[in-house]
């Protein structure tokens, strides 16, 4: 079966040209291939021209499905409670619910029941993060102070009692702050923290 051959792409997730190239068929030719394996359950459309074989989906690591993550809207990285639960500051884990911010729109993607949850952030506050290991993820402070922005705006609330505040750099979290509106640093005041 030919399809065995898409094996032989080395990384998780690929494109119409590396189909074109692992198959050795034209690239118009990819894309109706691709269109077959996804009805087929062979691959998993991600988004356009993002694919990935069912196989690899099941055997990801957490770490390739935040650089999907970045992926599937870009410009995007991993913040909120998927990124404290990375760092291991909060004991709340989301199975199968990867949270990033984005400047582009809000937005929920579901891909094998796992939802990559987007949230617009302001353009001003679209800092504080880093590439790790393929992937984009804010800083532990900037994840903490992402999720008090919108718990300041009305759209979560946050159990700090599942929280290790210890592991976050009090002096980096008040310099964060300050780039953020009065009613995120109103949080930050009220939890003590700053």
């Amino acid at each position: 079966m030919k399809a065995l051959d898409l094996r032989k792409i080395d990384k998780p997730y690929f494109g119409y040209e590396d189909i074109a190239r692992a198959l050795d068929i034209s690239p118009n030719s990819a894309k109706v291939t691709a269109t077959r394996y996804v009805s087929a359950g062979i691959l998993i459309r991600i988004k356009r021209n993002l694919f990935v074989l069912h196989e690899r989906w099941a055997a990801m690591s957490l770490e390739q499905r935040f650089a999907v993550a970045n992926l599937v809207q870009v410009p995007s990285y991993i913040s909120f409670m998927t990124a404290l639960s990375y760092y291991e500051i909060t004991t709340q884990i989301q199975q199968d619910f990867v949270e990033s911010a984005a400047i582009r729109r809000s937005k929920d993607i579901e891909v094998q029941k796992t939802v990559f949850h987007y949230v617009k952030m302001k353009p001003r506050l679209y800092f504080g993060f880093k590439k790790m290991q393929g992937f984009f993820i804010a800083e532990p402070e900037k994840a903490f102070l992402d999720a008090l922005y919108l718990q300041s705006l009305g759209r979560r609330s946050i159990d700090l009692s599942s929280m290790d505040l210890k592991k976050l750099s009090r002096a980096r979290v008040f310099e964060i702050a300050s780039s953020f509106p009065r009613g995120t640093q109103k949080l930050v005041k009220q939890y003590e923290y700053s």
